[in-house]
């Protein structure tokens, strides 16, 4: 993304119509992928949710191992788990690691859950997210083909004005 935002940029400073070009095509790839991937995602969400869950399966195991054998280091695992349990507003796989997660959060052995979340598990919330909610992952997705699209129509409004304006 950083390659193609510089030969946007590059290419609008240097007056190039091929960077331009570059960036133009560059765009349209990975809107093509966009749709694609999201056509696919929504086709296969019960598969995606599965695979989901299995994710965060094996984080919150290997955050709990990582934290019995040193409770005062911070992992990039624990992190992971803690992003996962603050956006989704849960904690643990079922109700019963939930409760436990919380306690061992409580008493300082683990920092990856709020006692808020006493009782929500997350497998409940990847359900819902990709079942109940699937509508906000849509929106998401089109905001982000919109904005993309107005970025493909003006490189190409720069690249024919740069190639009909006099040379200097």
């Amino acid at each position: 993304m950083m390659v193609v935002g510089f030969l946007g940029c590059y290419g609008a400073i240097q007056e190039s119509q091929c960077l331009l070009g570059t960036f133009f095509v560059c765009l349209v790839i990975l809107f093509a992928c966009e749709v694609a991937v999201g056509i696919w995602g929504y086709m296969h969400r019960e598969s995606v949710s599965k695979d989901m869950k299995g994710f965060y399966d094996s984080v919150y195991d290997q955050a709990l191992t990582e934290n019995i054998a040193d409770p005062n280091k911070k992992t990039a695992v624990g992190q992971v788990l803690k992003v996962f349990h603050e956006t989704l507003q849960c904690c643990g796989k079922d109700t019963m690691t939930s409760v436990f997660s919380v306690i061992t959060s409580k008493v300082g052995f683990q920092d990856v859950c709020s006692d808020k979340y006493i009782g929500v598990d997350c497998h409940n919330k990847i359900d819902e997210l990709f079942s109940d909610k699937i509508y906000l992952v849509g929106i998401a997705a089109l905001v982000v083909a919109i904005i993309m699209i107005f970025e493909m129509i003006l490189s190409m409004v720069l690249c024919c004005g740069i190639r009909n304006s006099p040379v200097y």
